[in-house]
């Protein structure tokens, strides 16, 4: 299917504002213990509690840890508390004669502690020495990289080698937060999604907000029965217990429905980050329920904090190359700003001119109610109309858009040359100005499924569904020139600064 359109964002405010970290429940592999930071008597528990702790979980509650856990475990958790350790390292507890993995979440008067009941074996050996040594040669391949692909590419295969997924995607986010596939390792009967788009509403903005608080998100089984905590209020909140740093947090009915719809039982996600924000997912697709082992995820964790480390490099040394030529090439323009007697001749008509320098096919420069043009601009009655939405809107500092025609309807007409705009006052009056042109890239996306249908709702108007088909939808998206690279902005900001100061002293 093939669809032409402007561009449009398919995040969903609706999606974003769903409480998702509130769900009240957990996976059954793993059980959950709240208990008072202090006096460490137990607040609430998840009903599976009893198949470590051999107690039901109403009889539980206002015990103190020490009745079920070993003095040691609960002197290596005091000590992590009195440290007020926040690292997510899995530890080993005993639970009467059984010993687990466990994790400690430190909050203001409570803590939780996950208790991972598919762990017992690992419990009972050093695993994480392994570790390192099974990925070396493929961190090795990822640091030598010279590009993201190729790192994306690296790291799909050694994951899909190491945790026998059927499918091991990584994909990165636009500006718009839509998602887009750039490497997959998979089995031959698993529907590829290699160079797809899917859209922002598929993980909404509290999904993506959590994985800034926990590196993965794991579901062995689509199908799992939830398991309810008691009681359903935390006594020190009088509220839902937050689990968003919950490695067994329950999975919410839509994203089960939608797992479902891609003929998915089993998934991992581990984040990607890049200067502290989310910047792709690794994800995987499993056709059948799996188990995963700590060792495991402490591996994709260790993946994605290799791919992060990389990625940001590629992109620290690409900025400090753009940065060093943009200086370069604006040292010139100012030298021939300060050679010239004319203040628009030095910046449309110099060698070292503004079109070069921000890589624009036009410009027009207002000086002193005089229009100077250069290169492909509108015409003169479209650029009068443009001066008069600029004028309005006042703008006495930068201002950027590559998609002039989603802000001015009239843009719509000229978006074939000018569909991006960057515009920087001349002075502190906001009467002169200096604007750059980008024309139209017409941009052809491969979306998994129509976006359009990204969800549907009940007659109440109230319980919604995912779309079911990721079949290709391609679109060509128009009226959206190249982006203005966060280095041109910063370029553009230093120029607004010299010509208001340089106005002052001529």
């Amino acid at each position: 299917m093939e669809q032409v359109r402007a561009t449009k964002s398919y995040d969903s405010e609706f999606c974003g504002n769903l409480p998702i970290h509130l769900i009240n429940v957990v996976m059954p592999y793993g059980a959950l213990i709240v208990f008072d930071k202090h006096t460490l008597k137990v607040l609430q528990a998840s009903a599976n509690i009893e198949r470590a702790t051999e107690t039901e979980v109403h009889d539980l509650i206002g015990l103190p840890l020490l009745e079920f856990l070993s003095k040691e475990s609960i002197e290596l958790i005091e000590k992590k508390i009195d440290g007020n350790v926040s690292d997510r390292t899995p530890f080993r507890i005993s639970v009467d004669v059984t010993d687990y993995l466990a994790i400690l979440h430190i909050k203001d008067t409570y803590c939780l502690l996950e208790v991972n009941y598919d762990s017992e074996e690992e419990a009972r050996s050093n695993t994480y020495v392994d570790v390192y040594q099974e990925l070396k040669s493929a961190i090795s391949s990822i640091e030598s990289c010279n590009g993201t692909i190729e790192a994306a590419k690296i790291t799909a295969r050694v994951l899909k080698t190491a945790s026998g997924f059927d499918k091991v995607m990584i994909y990165q986010f636009d500006s718009e937060w839509n998602g887009h596939v750039l490497a997959e390792e998979g089995e031959p009967d698993m529907e590829s999604y290699l160079g797809f788009t899917f859209p922002a509403s598929d993980i909404p903005k509290q999904a993506r907000d959590l994985y800034l608080k926990n590196s993965y998100r794991f579901i062995p089984d689509r199908n799992y029965t939830p398991i309810k905590i008691y009681p359903v209020l935390n006594p020190d909140s009088q509220s839902f217990i937050d689990l968003s740093d919950c490695n067994v947090r329950g999975v919410s009915a839509v994203h089960i429905e939608y797992l479902k719809n891609m003929n998915v039982v089993a998934s991992m996600s581990t984040r990607i980050i890049k200067d502290n924000k989310l910047w792709g997912l690794i994800a995987c697709h499993h056709k059948t329920a799996k188990n995963m082992s700590y060792k495991m995820c402490s591996v994709f964790e260790l993946m994605s904090n290799i791919i992060s480390a990389k990625i940001s490099s590629l992109s620290n040394t690409e900025s400090l190359t753009l940065n060093g030529k943009l200086k370069e090439d604006y040292s010139r323009l100012i030298r021939d700003i300060y050679k010239s007697q004319e203040l628009p001749n030095a910046l449309l008509e110099s060698d070292s001119n503004v079109l070069k320098l921000f890589n624009a096919e036009g410009a027009v420069c207002v000086y002193n109610s005089k229009i100077h043009r250069k290169g492909e601009v509108p015409q003169p009655h479209e650029l009068d109309e443009l001066l008069l939405w600029i004028s309005a809107k006042e703008m006495s500092k930068v201002y950027v858009t590559n998609n002039l025609g989603g802000h001015i309807d009239a843009a719509n007409s000229y978006k074939e040359l000018a569909s991006g705009l960057l515009v920087i006052p001349l002075d502190k009056d906001s009467k002169n100005f200096l604007l750059l042109f980008r024309p139209e890239v017409i941009q052809i996306t491969d979306w998994g499924g129509d976006p359009s249908t990204r969800m549907s709702f009940e007659e109440d108007m109230k319980t919604y569904h995912p779309r079911f088909s990721f079949k290709l939808w391609r679109e060509h998206v128009t009226g959206v020139s190249l982006p203005w690279k966060n280095e041109e902005i910063e370029t553009a900001r230093n120029m607004e600064q010299f010509l208001k100061e340089y106005a002052q002293k001529n």
